[in-house]
C-alpha cells in the first residue's frame, strides 16, 4: 500500500478541518474492519460552501462545477476518515461511494457528474480505491449544495 498522505501531497491536495454533524447523528461510525463515513458536503478549504456549488445540476449548476463539487465531497470524506483512525494507511480498500446528485428532472449525467468523487477515490488510494457505488439524483439537498457523498471503508487497525 502506497503512503496516502504522500500521495495527496503529490496531488496537491491538504485536507481541511472535518465539518462537524449538525444534527443527531455521527460523522462516522467504526465497527470491526469498517469505516462508515456519513454524507459530506462540497465544502472548501475555508469551509464554505462555493456559490458554484450550490444548486441544480442542469438548472444553475454546470458539469464542471458538479465533478469539482464530488471530489470536494471526497476530500471531506478522507479528512473524517483520517480524523476516525489517525492515519489514512489504515484503510485497506474503498468499498462504496453513494452519490446524491441534486438536479432537474431530466437531468440524466448523474453518472458522469459522480466521477469527480470516484475518480478521486482512484487517484488517492489506487487500486484499493476502486469501488462499488450508487449514484442518485435527488430533489434536494442540505443547504442548496449540488452533490454529497458518503462512503464506506475496509480499515486495519
Amino acid at each position: 500500500m502506497n503512503d496516502i498522505d504522500a500521495t495527496l501531497k503529490q496531488l496537491g491536495i491538504s485536507l481541511p478541518v472535518p465539518a462537524a454533524p449538525v444534527a443527531n447523528y455521527v460523522a462516522f461510525v467504526r465497527s470491526g474492519n469498517l469505516l462508515i463515513i456519513s454524507g459530506q458536503l462540497p465544502f472548501g478549504p475555508d469551509g464554505q460552501l462555493a456559490e458554484r456549488h450550490k444548486g441544480k445540476l442542469g438548472v444553475n449548476v454546470f458539469h464542471e462545477a458538479g465533478q469539482e463539487a464530488a471530489q470536494l465531497c471526497a476530500i471531506n470524506i478522507l479528512a473524517q476518515a483520517k480524523l476516525a483512525l489517525g492515519s489514512l494507511n489504515k484503510i485497506t480498500r474503498c468499498l462504496k461511494l453513494n452519490g446524491f446528485i441534486n438536479c432537474a428532472p431530466g437531468f440524466h449525467a448523474i453518472a458522469p457528474v459522480m466521477n469527480g468523487a470516484s475518480d478521486l477515490m482512484v487517484k488517492v488510494l489506487g487500486d484499493a480505491g476502486r469501488h462499488a457505488r450508487a449514484a442518485v439524483g435527488v430533489a434536494e439537498l442540505p443547504l442548496n449544495a449540488a452533490v454529497e457523498v458518503d462512503a464506506m471503508f475496509e480499515i486495519t487497525e
